[in-house]
């Protein structure tokens, strides 16, 4: 497990957004149950999964941000990290990404999509983790064993959360400097399901394009306005 763990984390930001274009390309567009009312809902149920995933990015970012990208392609981490969200949960930005691949696979709407995406986005998070895991067993010895024996691994006890946050500033110009590639591409992808799901049941009339090129024309204007303001160090992440 560990071996494999090491595998998806070095390739792991680019194993995702392609795993993600294969599943809506290999779903057949459709509505839901075959019905536009029905497939809103099941949308709007996938869209609240996608949210409580990105919020959860957001609220571990904005509170402390834990530096564990790797270095050469390995595991590494500076330091342990155990605040903030990091106090409730050890792995909360692997349990927000999960949580926003069940809501696109959600959104999709194709089941055995879901039957079989879910567990193997799972198993690949549980290989990364069991990875880290070991490494940060070896680098911090004692102080990752405290850690985890009071710490549950993904699900969240948000008891005393507060007082754990208390003393901290959420930081907004972190989170944008950190999330603002994840979040646009969630709203892209959410736009390129919405379209392909449109065009295969009723075809894409002229008066579609132009809310479309308007969302584009939004995505596009506020990814380049944050990246412009990160390269410009005018925000401090």
């Amino acid at each position: 497990m560990i071996a494999v763990g090491q595998f998806f984390f070095r390739f792991r930001n680019a194993i995702f957004p392609i795993a993600m274009l294969l599943a809506v390309l290999l779903a057949s567009p459709h509505y839901s149950f075959g019905r536009h009312t029905t497939d809103l809902w099941v949308d709007l149920l996938g869209i609240a999964v996608i949210l409580a995933g990105q919020a959860l990015r957001i609220l571990t970012i904005g509170y402390e941000y834990i530096r564990r990208g790797g270095r050469e392609g390995r595991v590494y981490a500076n330091e342990l990290v155990q605040g903030g969200v990091f106090a409730h949960c050890r792995n909360p930005l692997y349990l927000g990404n999960i949580l926003m691949v069940a809501g696109f696979l959600v959104v999709i709407g194709t089941g055995w999509l879901i039957a079989v995406g879910l567990p193997l986005v799972i198993l690949v998070y549980r290989a990364i983790v069991a990875a880290e895991e070991d490494y940060l067993s070896h680098q911090f010895g004692a102080a990752y064993a405290a850690y985890c024996g009071r710490v549950n691994r993904w699900l969240p006890d948000w008891k005393g959360f507060a007082e754990s946050v208390g003393p901290m500033r959420f930081n907004w110009q972190r989170v944008v400097v950190k999330e603002y590639g994840t979040f646009f591409a969630s709203l892209t992808a959410l736009l390129v399901i919405q379209v392909w799901t449109r065009f295969g049941e009723e075809g894409v009339a002229e008066r579609d394009w132009i809310w479309i090129a308007g969302v584009v024309c939004l995505l596009c204007g506020g990814y380049l306005a944050a990246r412009t303001l990160k390269k410009q160090r005018l925000l401090h992440g």
